[in-house]
């Protein structure tokens, strides 16, 4: 489904990805993982077109979108993937469903269609009986199960999720992590998600271990740390 060859990404002399090479394939369920500054959150960036690399190729179901202009990525987005970031990123002068439909909104689908799309999402997440409430209104959980559901609204091939449960108590996150691996059985979905959590990571399909802006194995040393061990 995605293909990145060869990624690199800086910023200034700072050296954040360096060669990562990586497929994810449909209906998948892909966790990231890896210390602070690792290069996670910039992986999922790229992946997710919000960044463009400095260095490499990005390819989605056999077509190369690294060239695409920025109006081709904005559309490719709306037509192709959902967010979940870790604190909702809801608009808060809007009601559940609203936020929901917001995504069909932009890309000029019917605002009926749109409604109706939103209210049978918040459904399958539990929340038919919360839709005309505001986020303010809504417990944490609930909230980012509203944002779930907004992630969903379009369609998506790919759903990205950057530590989606890390602002949640260990009740909602067991709610949260169980919904992801739901959706794949129900709807075929896929997900790529940044973690720190370690249950979640270990109950995903595959586990990335990001190290240095590398892909690495969870028991490898920074160069450094091996340098001095031979010392």
């Amino acid at each position: 489904m995605i293909t990145l060859s060869n990624i690199h990404k800086s910023f200034g002399s700072l050296k954040v990805l360096n060669g990562i090479d990586l497929k994810i394939e449909a209906h998948e369920v892909v966790s990231i993982v890896g210390p602070s500054g690792a290069g996670k959150t910039t992986l999922l960036q790229v992946m997710g077109t919000l960044l463009r690399p400095d260095q490499g190729s990005i390819s989605f179901n056999g077509t190369d979108i690294t060239s695409f202009s920025t109006n081709q990525l904005a559309r490719f987005r709306g037509q192709h993937l959902g967010f979940v970031f870790q604190f909702h990123q809801l608009l808060p002068e809007f009601t559940a469903v609203e936020n929901v439909m917001i995504p069909a909104l932009i890309q000029g689908e019917p605002r009926n269609r749109s409604r109706q799309r939103a209210e049978e999402l918040l459904k399958l997440m539990g929340l038919d009986s919360r839709a005309a409430h505001k986020p303010s209104e809504l417990s944490g959980g609930e909230a980012q199960r509203v944002a779930v559901a907004r992630a969903l609204m379009n369609h998506p091939d790919v759903v990205l999720a950057d530590e989606p449960s890390g602002s949640l108590d260990s009740h909602n996150k067991e709610e949260l992590h169980a919904l992801f691996f739901r959706l794949r059985e129900e709807l075929g979905q896929t997900f790529v998600i940044v973690t720190h959590d370690d249950t979640l990571a270990n109950q995903c399909d595959r586990t990335i271990h990001l190290l240095d802006g590398r892909i690495g194995t969870p028991w490898q040393a920074a160069p450094e740390a091996e340098e001095s061990a031979g010392a």
